[in-house]
């Protein structure tokens, strides 16, 4: 981990809650509410940064499942003022499910405090994609999509800037991507600046590509910060496999033969495909073998979003058959299996041209399990050159061998699964 000071500023690492010098409330939500014992490596890290005047930026990256919410939570709550009834931390996220989420922990964790919360989800129809808002924001928190908080600032006049202390981006690399939402991202934060003076600014995500590191040191003026080699990143915890396939049917045999009844004395597992079209086929497929099986993909209205989420969560279905709108940020520590379906290939204007592997993304995919120091499995079903390509490009990139497994072993997953402590 490379950990960097702007300035002479003197830090000390947290080794308890106690040392940040807390409310009795919030330390009250850490440990009666959270379950909290003491704090993790990057919250020891950065915590002190967040919580200490004279309140510097910070560039955080951290592995997945690390804590990095419980960071940027506790550095909203412990900087807004519970009395003054205005918005003081904004949270910027790039899809629904993660607003939901940072909601709840903010919810959980602040519940001794009296800080209350405003979110954008709650607001969201299937109708309406950046919903209006009449009434004046005076919760302290306020947590949202850029789209719908942009309207809520210009359009709407709801969100009343001038009293923000602290402005946080989460899966900040997507928040500050060219092909992102940087452009609102960075509108936003100026606006803020404009409007209410000093703000202190967090980025924080797992994963950083080297042009949006270089852009946010240079953006983001005078910040602290800590990034991890990108060797250091590939999740020992998970035990990942490559299992090539000679056809794409062989791959819905592989999932429901040899994967699936392996997995059922696991946990929940999320199965990534790379469209929307893949999804619903995939899903149908397996549900008419009969494999209950929930999917979730952008072309759901929000209402579906979140019945689904919501039965998975509660663990009312055990799969989950998913587009990348959910390989970021999704906390569910039931999930110990992950299935890239197909591989994270980056955008190409061309449909002709070879995609090149999304590493950023397979990070945050095969996160989904293993959260929290807990073991997972990632399996990667190949067919085509491309796929074969693109895997060794993956393992070159993070120096990592992924072994592979017969598709056709009866025993070969289950074997590997036990290996690896998890069947």
């Amino acid at each position: 981990m490379l950990q960097v000071v702007a300035d002479d500023t003197p830090y000390t690492s947290a080794l308890s809650f106690e040392d940040l010098n807390l409310s009795p409330e919030l330390l009250q939500g850490l440990y009666s509410e959270m379950k909290f014992e003491k704090p993790s490596k990057i919250q020891a890290a950065t915590l002190p940064m967040i919580v200490t005047p004279p309140y510097k930026n910070l560039i955080a990256q951290a592995h997945n499942g690390s804590g990095k919410t419980t960071c940027f939570v506790l550095g909203m709550l412990s900087r807004v003022d519970p009395q003054l009834k205005a918005p003081q931390a904004l949270c910027v996220c790039p899809t629904r499910e993660l607003v939901i989420q940072n909601e709840e922990v903010v919810t959980r964790m602040g519940k001794y405090t009296g800080i209350t919360t405003a979110c954008t989800a709650s607001a969201e129809t299937s109708s309406h994609l950046y919903p209006s808002r009449r009434e004046k924001i005076v919760d302290q928190i306020v947590i949202g999509t850029p789209g719908t908080l942009k309207r809520w600032m210009t359009k709407d006049k709801a969100l009343d800037t001038r009293n923000i202390k602290i402005l946080v981006f989460d899966e900040a690399d997507q928040m500050l991507d060219q092909d992102g939402f940087q452009d609102d991202s960075i509108r936003l934060w100026r606006d803020i600046v404009r409007s209410g003076g000093k703000c202190q600014v967090l980025l924080f995500s797992a994963t950083f590509s080297e042009k949006v590191k270089n852009f946010s040191l240079k953006t983001i003026p005078g910040a602290n910060y800590i990034f991890v080699e990108k060797e250091q990143l590939s999740l020992d915890v998970i035990r990942q496999y490559q299992v090539v396939c000679p056809d794409a049917r062989s791959k819905i045999n592989v999932l429901k033969d040899r994967i699936f009844p392996a997995a059922e004395k696991l946990g929940q597992s999320i199965i990534f495909v790379r469209t929307r079209g893949s999804a619903s086929e995939l899903h149908k497929r397996l549900e008419a073998d009969g494999h209950k099986c929930t999917s979730i993909q952008g072309g759901l209205t929000h209402e579906e979003r979140d019945r689904v989420i919501k039965e998975f969560r509660a663990g009312e279905t055990k799969i989950l058959i998913a587009t990348d709108v959910l390989a970021r940020g999704f906390d569910q520590a039931q999930v110990t299996l992950v299935v890239n379906y197909d591989l994270p290939v980056k955008n190409t204007p061309n449909r002709n041209a070879y995609a090149e592997p999304d590493f950023e993304t397979y990070l945050h995919r095969i996160g989904r399990s293993g959260r929290f120091g807990r073991k997972g499995a990632a399996f990667n079903l190949l067919v085509t050159e491309e796929d074969k390509r693109n895997m060794r490009k993956i393992e070159q990139h993070f120096n990592k061998n992924v072994p592979e497994v017969a598709w056709d072993n009866d025993d070969g997953i289950e074997s590997v699964l036990k290996a690896a402590g998890l069947a």
